[in-house]
């Protein structure tokens, strides 16, 4: 059984996060999240119940997977052919290899989710495959989750994964924990989805380690809007080189909300590419945060590595920090970084409005085609989500 496996994984995770206590704001790292938010996270009950909402019908030939509840989410769903169940021994042997490789197994938000966890969703990838989904759902209190992924050699597989947290705000506090460990082989490709909506006092914690062979091609897309308290950290490491990474984020706040996404990317071979592009929208009193970290080797000679932080600010009480890193040692490399803080562009707001459009309305549109350039690279199963009434829409306005 799964549990049997994740109990020792439980132990440690306990008896760990008593050693190391909460972050301090003297770990680079934590400096600027609200640390006041995070340890009321950490202090809540486990979940309990799920509140399904208006979840849309389950896009055609998409195979929906829901996690978050004590009900085991492979026991009455038919994985589509080529994705098979990890058994125990697998399980055993592989949970947690791509976390250590990643060099995250022992950091504070993964110690949480090993602490808490009570499931991990365990698959394996043959061939080309149908499009999965997976949903991420709880009513109140602390949710766990965590998946295991191995694409085997030539592997395909679209995955998106849906955190539906549109609720009241008067509803209890909500917070999700979820780690994803996913390896590539060589050749294979993922296109992997993260569509994160929520209101009310709600908090996200969600850590991705990502293995890549050479040839192998993984292509994540993420977008964030509505958590008060939320930190995304994917970390990819390439194995051996010679594979293609691109990672494009969107991150929306307002109110009083902070969201944080902390990248990694590694390169331990030579010929790897990197393109990245992370986009903010911060309105009210908000505070979005980004930290890119990029290492190139000596070993990862011929690198071609590209990271954009762009950010548009909504409001002159609203906040970015972001933080672009290079370390490179390897001399025979292309890469190149920036960071760019805006506001709307004047001119084009006058364009539209010289034409009839109303300001409100020409800001909207200004907003919506910034957010596109994001939004529209999701998995094509996240278009049932992003028109029901589950997730905030993140081309509306904030």
């Amino acid at each position: 059984m799964v549990k049997s496996v994740l109990a020792p994984v439980q132990e440690r995770g306990q008896v760990n996060l008593e050693k190391l206590g909460l972050p301090s704001r003297r770990e680079e790292a934590w400096r600027l999240a609200d640390l006041k938010r995070l340890e009321a996270m950490a202090s809540l009950p486990p979940a309990e119940g799920v509140v399904e909402q208006s979840w849309p019908a389950v896009a055609q030939a998409v195979t929906r997977l829901v996690i978050g509840t004590e009900a085991d989410p492979l026991e009455t769903v038919q994985l589509p052919e080529g994705v098979s169940r990890l058994s125990d021994s697998e399980l055993e042997q592989a949970l947690g290899h791509t976390l250590d490789r990643c060099g995250c197994a022992e950091t504070w938000p993964v110690e949480l989710n090993h602490a808490h966890s009570r499931h991990v969703v365990a698959l394996r990838v043959r061939g080309s495959v149908a499009p999965l989904e997976i949903v991420l759902a709880a009513g109140s209190g602390l949710v766990s989750t965590r998946v295991l992924l191995l694409l085997e050699e030539k592997a395909e597989l679209d995955l998106l994964q849906v955190i539906p947290a549109e609720r009241d705000h008067a509803a209890p506090p909500l917070a999700h924990s979820h780690v994803i460990e996913v390896h590539l082989g060589q050749e294979a490709r993922l296109r992997h989805g993260l569509l994160a909506s929520a209101s009310g006092d709600a908090s996200l914690l969600a850590h991705l380690a990502v293995e890549q062979e050479p040839r192998s091609s993984y292509d994540f897309v993420s977008v964030c809007r509505g958590w008060r308290f939320g930190r995304l950290e994917p970390r990819v490491l390439q194995v051996d080189g010679q594979a293609t990474t691109r990672l494009n984020g969107l991150a929306m706040t307002g109110g009083d909300e902070q969201f944080a996404t902390h990248t990694g990317v590694c390169f331990q071979g030579p010929e790897g590419a990197l393109d990245q592009l992370q986009k903010a929208v911060a309105a009210d009193r908000s505070h979005s945060i980004f930290n890119g970290a990029i290492q190139v080797p000596r070993a990862a000679q011929r690198t071609d590595a590209s990271q954009l932080s762009r950010n548009l600010l909504l409001s002159s009480r609203a906040r970015v920090d972001a933080k672009p890193e290079l370390e490179i040692v390897a001399d025979d490399v292309r890469c190149a970084h920036g960071a760019t803080v805006s506001q709307l562009q004047q001119d084009q707001l006058f364009y539209l409005r010289s034409r009839g459009v109303a300001a409100d309305e020409a800001a909207a549109l200004l907003l919506k085609g910034y957010c596109c350039e994001v939004v529209d690279r999701l998995p094509a199963a996240a278009a049932p989500w992003l028109t029901s009434s589950a997730v905030s829409d993140p081309a509306r306005p904030l």
